[in-house]
């Protein structure tokens, strides 16, 4: 394929989102350079230092070598499958929520478009979505998915591209969001504490009371839902396309960890106040420092060493794109099968909730006998997952002995 092929209709009809900054040509060239190796491992390195891919124009050749797009030429999604092809594919049950937030889309970006170029944006963005989201049903749309979409749409010129790599950021990049359930956003959201916990120990008391769910708009949207600057989100889409999804979480922590000042001249007994404080990410950010900040922290406390890391299942896509090389290689096929996966073991986690539920309701009028059936019913028809059944199994005991 040829990377990042310009249509010139296209660019005439809708011009530059903002102004091109200085080109460091050397740099440049080393991105092309990259990208013409498929060097993720150079391309990251790149992202991370200053400026990360500089133009859109570069993006559009390094955006998809981070997804993958280049080592799965003969994927169902190739370029040129028929445009028309999706519509006649069955509608996806959340099309009209999509409809919905594709009205309030392009609040702050682009600044230069008329009234009628919008509209001609929000139909382009609400038939990406709809492509994707018929072409891979099983993908739950999550409000905040069209933020993400729509930088890929600003970016990239070509529709097929477009489709192509949202495809693979949903199934490969960002499934724990797509999801029937908010859990594995959650488990995600728990690694903060424990991050803040071994990097600002006082910090993270000060905090003890507040639960993570202030990172919840943040990190789900890539920050595209905070950050309101064109070339302040496109550059931050290049790091986090340059590393693993786990990276995004990391650089929350990291937001956290440089508003401590801030955080401890409020009462950490009035956790709502905190929780209204964190939710919002300043707009005034020094983004490179922060890229650097969390590049650091990332390498200093890998995901491995926090506890919460042992909850995430392994077929979150924190853990099966651990690494981005590997995530590459990764077909649309294979992210449906971890979403099977881990959708069985959400499945399975609230059977076991109802079941445990249901005895402690009846516990008083079940007999031993009858406890002790239903305990064995657990181990025998749900999945083996030691803790869960050993913390059922060792509480009815106890019942039972009593």
């Amino acid at each position: 394929m040829e990377f990042g092929a310009d249509q010139v209709s296209h660019e005439a009809e809708f011009p530059s989102h903002h102004a091109q900054p200085e080109i460091d040509h050397k740099k440049a060239d080393a991105i092309v350079e990259a990208c013409t190796r498929s060097d993720v491992n150079a391309l990251q390195s790149l992202a991370e230092s200053e400026g990360g891919f500089l133009t859109d124009d570069l993006r559009r050749k390094a955006w998809p070598i981070l997804l993958g797009v280049s080592y799965n030429q003969g994927e169902d999604e190739r370029p040129d499958a028929p445009e028309a092809s999706w519509k006649e594919l069955p509608r996806h049950r959340d099309e009209d929520q999509v409809q919905l937030d594709v009205n309030r889309a392009f609040i702050y970006y682009p600044t230069d478009h008329s009234d009628a170029q919008l509209e001609e944006r929000k139909r382009e963005l609400s038939e990406l979505i709809n492509h994707v989201l018929r072409r891979y049903p099983y993908l739950c749309y999550f409000q905040g998915y069209h933020d993400i979409c729509q930088v890929f749409l600003l970016v990239l010129s070509s529709p097929n591209h477009r489709v192509r790599l949202v495809a693979r950021l949903s199934a490969l990049r960002i499934r724990d969001y797509m999801l029937t359930t908010l859990e594995p956003t959650v488990n995600q959201l728990r690694l903060i504490p424990d991050i803040l916990g071994a990097a600002d120990p006082s910090l993270r008391r000060h905090l003890a009371d507040t639960e993570p769910f202030y990172a919840l708009a943040g990190t789900l949207t890539m920050y595209a839902h905070d950050i309101q600057a064109y070339g302040d989100i496109a550059r931050l889409f290049d790091v986090l396309l340059s590393h693993e999804p786990v990276f995004s979480i990391y650089m929350f922590a990291q937001i956290v960890l440089n508003r401590r000042d801030e955080l401890f001249e409020q009462d950490p007994d009035d956790p709502s106040m905190l929780h209204l404080i964190l939710s919002k990410v300043p707009q005034k950010m020094d983004l490179e420092k922060l890229i650097a900040d969390t590049a650091q922290l990332f390498r200093r406390l890998p995901p491995e060493s926090l506890p919460a890391w042992r909850r995430i299942s392994t077929a979150s896509c924190l853990k099966t794109a651990r690494s981005i090389e590997d995530c590459a290689k990764q077909t649309m096929e294979d992210g449906e099968a971890y979403f099977e996966r881990q959708l069985k073991e959400l499945q399975a986690a609230e059977r076991r909730r109802r079941i445990v539920k249901t005895m402690w309701l009846h516990r008083k009028s079940a007999g031993a006998l009858g406890l002790a059936v239903v305990v064995g019913l657990i181990a025998v028809y749900l999945p083996r997952t030691s803790g869960p059944i050993t913390k059922v199994s060792a509480f009815f005991s106890k019942l039972l002995e009593r």
